[in-house]
């Protein structure tokens, strides 16, 4: 098979994972060093999104699409008709550097499909990586898709050579992964998590430590494969942000794929459940909201899809609004729908020196048909006697969001 037409069937393989963002790596360039090519900072890393917000700015490719698994929701299952390529080492380096050459890339998104073994295939993931960093003097992005139970010593080389790594816990239920890729095992997973947790924490101890993932370790799990609601999803993302200090944990929408398990549902779910994921991922993050907050009980653990789930927890605790802008801490300003946290840190300021009018919000691009009903300000007061449904119903046909497509088509 000729490369362009393994380019074809790799790259389009690996579409179907979205945790290729570069964002937190170190500022690096060539300048200064001898024979070396490539640069993280500037216009290069992730300066280009596909409509649902994914980056496209890396060389995004698996090294082989054979897989010796057979995970029900997989596209390259073992069981799976689709056809079949797999790169050579030397082939990605190439690919690499001739892609950063012409200006196309400024980065390497390398994952794959497991062949013989974890511990072989994970050894020709870090070969790439080694000889881009050792051989080309490549010092651009990269990311690797780590495998869990390949051997700690391969993970740790990993970490040596790659900005970022990433380990997919696939599913956000242990059950979900039982019956949907019984092969694959959720403890061996968090254990592997845990051990990139343990050489990032000492690389960032020691300043004279080695090198290791600077970037930190990010994680994506499948939405709508199984019968997880939101609520056991944020509760998982949640439980991988504390436990193993992830930079990100990405949300990938199931897309039904041919020759599918009976197990796996029909159609795909909304694309603005996933959306809304993201939201509520962001609170959790830094607006200082908890999971039970977010997706409640007597909504059966689902995110609202019409309106953000900021709004939605708003709507239902009229009572602590309208927040006074002039007094407010900045806890409760984080919570009214349409601050964000630069908005807040801009109100913090300006209240320092006189009180906030319904003028300021408006000259700092506060969006007032959404916020303002639930914030006072000199010469602004809500509607006090505007019931939520009424409320809910002006927001939602004032917003009415519009479903990307996925690949962005």
């Amino acid at each position: 098979m000729r490369i362009e037409e393994k380019l074809a069937v790799l790259a389009d393989a690996a579409k179907y994972d979205a945790s290729c963002s570069s964002s937190g790596g170190t500022r690096r360039d060539a300048r200064g060093s001898k024979g070396g090519i490539g640069s993280t900072g500037g216009m290069g890393i992730c300066h280009a999104y596909t409509p649902d917000g994914r980056c496209i700015s890396l060389l995004k490719i698996l090294l082989t699409n054979f897989c010796i698994f057979d995970c029900a929701y997989c596209i390259n299952r073992r069981s799976s008709n689709v056809r079949r390529a797999r790169f050579g080492v030397d082939e990605v380096v190439r690919l690499t550097m001739d892609f950063y050459r012409r200006n196309y890339i400024e980065g390497l998104f390398l994952s794959s499909g497991i062949i013989r073994s974890s511990d072989y295939t994970m050894e020709m993931l870090v070969r790439v990586a080694r000889q881009l960093r050792q051989d080309e003097h490549f010092r651009g992005y990269i990311h690797l898709k780590t495998i869990p139970d390949a051997s700690p010593e391969l993970l740790a080389e990993a970490g040596r050579w790659a900005d970022r790594l990433s380990i997919n816990v696939e599913l956000p239920t242990e059950t979900g992964l039982k019956t949907l890729a019984p092969e694959k095992d959720a403890g061996g997973i968090r254990q592997a998590m845990g051990r990139l947790r343990a050489g990032i924490d000492e690389a960032r101890a020691e300043r004279r430590a080695p090198r290791f993932a600077p970037a930190g370790q990010s994680t994506q799990m499948i939405v709508g494969a199984d019968a997880a609601n939101d609520r056991d999803i944020l509760r998982a993302s949640d439980a991988l942000y504390s436990g193993y200090r992830l930079r990100r944990v990405y949300f990938s929408a199931f897309s039904p794929i041919p020759d599918a398990s009976r197990a796996l549902p029909l159609q795909a779910p909304p694309l603005v459940r996933e959306h809304r994921l993201y939201q509520a991922d962001w609170l959790m993050r830094f607006y200082g909201f908890g999971v039970a907050e977010i997706a409640p009980d007597d909504d059966g653990g689902m995110l609202d899809l019409d309106i953000d789930p900021k709004l939605a927890w708003a709507l239902r605790h009229r009572d602590r609004f309208p927040v006074d802008v002039n007094t407010a801490p900045r806890e409760l300003l984080l919570r009214v729908p349409g601050l964000g946290v630069r908005t807040v840190g801009k109100l913090l300021r300006l209240r320092r020196h006189r009180r906030v009018r319904h003028d300021d919000l408006v000259r700092l691009r506060v969006p007032m048909a959404k916020a303002g009903p639930f914030l006072a300000a000199l010469e602004h007061r809500p509607q006090a006697d505007l019931d939520s449904v009424t409320l809910r119903a002006a927001l939602v046909a004032a917003q009415r969001p519009r479903q990307p497509d996925l690949f962005g088509f």
